[in-house]
């Protein structure tokens, strides 16, 4: 369970109806798979101890005291297994028959809690048998130990104070105010859900989008646990469809009618980060609930899950044309707006051939195509430099004319040759004024032609070198209008070759593909026989790199050394551990250290769930110290 990571699963045992003594063997040849695993918390079906399609016997005292003993049998074997475990079954309480979950730890009881909503319609009659479930907390003498009973009933991990655990039953989850609601406004981070949900076309969806619903809007982890094969088929059959999501997103999912158990790790720490952002989530930790404490020591999980080297681009299953499409409107939809507010009547900006003004071009094409604007309104005004390159400057020129913008050509050679005289720089000392006069004098030019033309100036600069401050400050560091804002450099490179692989113009296409295999480069310093020398990766560290620790300290406030952890595991295969430190490390000093330039940027359009806009998402002093992050990434060991 360190860094808040807990392995769980989802099992649907073969049992045969009415038999407990064969289902408690099959349920905990299920726990014991999972203790294998490392599961530390395991769901198990609706009354899976005796089946859920017992009908009429479970009026019959021999089964319910078969259920009782089953669970004891359970308890014995499981005395040495360290896991929480729920499982279902009939349980008696003041002469009344109540469907419950049982949760069980390491041979002990640790409380019983009964199903909220008992449905007696279509095919299910269990209000023929059950009663509905209590709030009001019960104790229960079982086996010399008193044991809650009740409804509004969490579970605690002691050494792991986040993990929460609450549970409903089947139904509970279908109607329109879930008992999870209040489980998780009570400090609930997992809801564990024992179902025995009869299987019907079409209902597979629904169930998937029911379980991941629930755990987004209440912001949990949600383990849902299906009866399956083995019980009665008189009437309806069920098909074991297992599910854990996780703030909406379905981390693992069974297939069905195969009584599979699935595992995968859920991430308390993410969750409590999430609750902690969202100031409208409503806590409300309720006297009336009753927080029984158990024991989980704090282990290494191993991951098995699926961690994204690219975080801010589509995974894969989603259809990535149309979220790709959606981005290219948003961006395009803030610079309409702007456009029609100022009355511009053009738009200028800085054509390098390279990725970030790109895609610039390609969103200020399509917002002057839904204004009905001419792109020959478009000025794309290329500056070739002491380090334009011909491959750049010629890519400048191909987009521009397949794209039918006015392209203007000035070079800045002159003009920065005047200014070093002035400042009495030396040409051959290629420091970093060498580097930014050139960056300045290049928006210069830009903002003043933007004067001429009525025009609006658009930002290039991407959310990545926002967050590295990998920009010249007053130089590509401003704008009138930054579309790429909140674009991190490897989703720009995702959707510029989203659009040379859907586009029509095989010319166009051609010349997207040959940006997208030229090396990042501010091109400031001087080429070497024609070739790009300064490679911005070179000095920063891969793009690849920041954006995911970018994303992970953004989005959810992970600690320094759990953004490590996970970028060592992503990144197996491409960067060793030490790599992934020193870039790490590099990027908390560049972040830190360059947040005067994000504190005064120009507008620009919010995409997606990370921005730095300091009139938006991110608010951040200048000044503020990184000791207590470097600190905690140098006492990392590498092995």
């Amino acid at each position: 369970m360190k860094d808040g990571f807990i392995k769980v699963a989802a099992a649907t045992p073969q049992i045969k109806v009415a038999d407990c003594e064969y289902n408690r063997e099959q349920i905990l040849n299920e726990i014991r798979k999972a203790e294998e695993q490392g599961v530390k918390l395991i769901v198990l079906p609706e009354l899976c101890l005796t089946g859920y399609t017992c009908g009429d016997l479970f009026l019959q005292e021999t089964l319910l005291q078969g259920a009782k003993e089953s669970l004891i049998w359970l308890l014995e074997k499981t005395k040495t297994i360290t896991m929480v475990v729920f499982v279902g079954l009939p349980w008696v309480v003041d002469g009344k028959l109540y469907n419950v979950a049982a949760c069980i730890s390491q041979g002990k009881l640790l409380g019983m809690i009964p199903k909220s909503c008992v449905p007696n319609y279509a095919e299910f009659y269990e209000a023929r048998h059950f009663t509905v479930g209590n709030q009001t907390i019960k104790l229960l003498d079982f086996q010399g130990q008193q044991v809650p009973f009740g409804s509004r009933l969490l579970f605690r991990c002691k050494e792991l104070q986040s993990l929460v655990i609450g549970c409903e039953i089947c139904e509970d989850l279908w109607v329109a105010n879930p008992p999870s609601v209040s489980h998780t406004m009570a400090g609930a981070t997992v809801i564990c859900n024992l179902s025995a949900s009869v299987e019907v076309a079409a209902k597979e969806g629904y169930r998937r989008q029911l379980v991941s619903t629930q755990a987004a809007k209440t912001v949990c982890a949600y383990i849902y646990a299906d009866a399956g094969e083995g019980e009665s088929t008189t009437d309806v059959v069920f098909s074991g469809h297992n599910l854990i999501s996780e703030n909406g997103t379905i981390l693992a999912e069974s297939k069905r009618f195969t009584n599979e158990m699935i595992v995968t790790e859920i991430d308390i720490q993410k969750l409590v980060a999430e609750r902690r952002r969202m100031n409208t989530y409503e806590c409300n930790a309720s006297a009336s609930y009753t927080i029984v404490d158990f024991d989980l020591p704090i282990e290494d999980t191993v991951l098995t899950k699926v961690v994204s080297q690219t975080p801010f681009i589509p995974a894969e299953g989603i259809d990535r044309t149309e979220r790709c499409e959606e981005i290219f409107t948003l961006q395009a939809m803030g610079l309409k707006k702007r456009l029609l507010h100022t009355n511009c009547q053009s738009a200028v900006l800085g054509l390098s051939g390279g990725l970030d003004s790109t895609l610039a071009l390609l969103v200020t094409v399509k917002a002057f195509d839904m204004i009905g604007l001419e792109r020959s309104k478009i000025l794309g005004i290329t500056m070739p430099g002491y380090g334009t390159t011909d491959r750049t400057y010629q890519n400048a020129l191909d987009m521009a004319k397949t794209l039918g913008v006015t392209l203007k050509e000035i070079s800045i050679v002159k003009a920065v040759d005047q200014h070093f005289l002035d400042i009495e720089q030396d040409k051959e000392n290629h420091d970093i004024t060498y580097e930014n006069s050139q960056a300045r004098e290049r928006t210069q030019i830009l903002m003043d032609i933007a004067n001429q033309t009525n025009g609006m100036v658009i930002g290039t600069g991407d959310l990545s070198e926002l967050a590295l401050g990998w920009a010249t400050y007053n130089g590509d560091h401003m704008s009138m209008y930054g579309v790429n804002a909140s674009i991190p450099k490897t989703l720009v490179r995702h959707l510029v070759r989203y659009v040379a692989e859907t586009g029509e113009q095989e010319a166009l296409r051609k010349v997207l593909l040959d940006v997208l295999d030229t090396p990042v480069s501010p091109e400031l310093l001087p080429p070497k026989d024609g070739e790009i020398v300064q490679k911005t990766e070179d000095v920063v560290g891969p793009y690849e790199l920041h954006d995911f620790f970018l994303y992970y300290m953004m989005r959810f406030g992970f600690q320094p050394a759990k953004i490590y952890r996970l970028a060592v595991y992503a990144f197996e295969s491409m960067y060793d551990k030490e790599t992934i430190l020193k870039w790490l490390k590099k990027f908390y000093w560049r972040f830190f250290s360059q947040q005067f330039k994000r504190s005064c940027v120009p507008d620009g359009p919010k995409v997606g769930s990370v921005a730095l806009s300091p009139r938006g998402d991110w608010r951040m002093p200048s000044d503020a110290a990184v000791a207590l992050w470097i600190k905690e990434l140098e006492q990392l060991k590498v092995e």
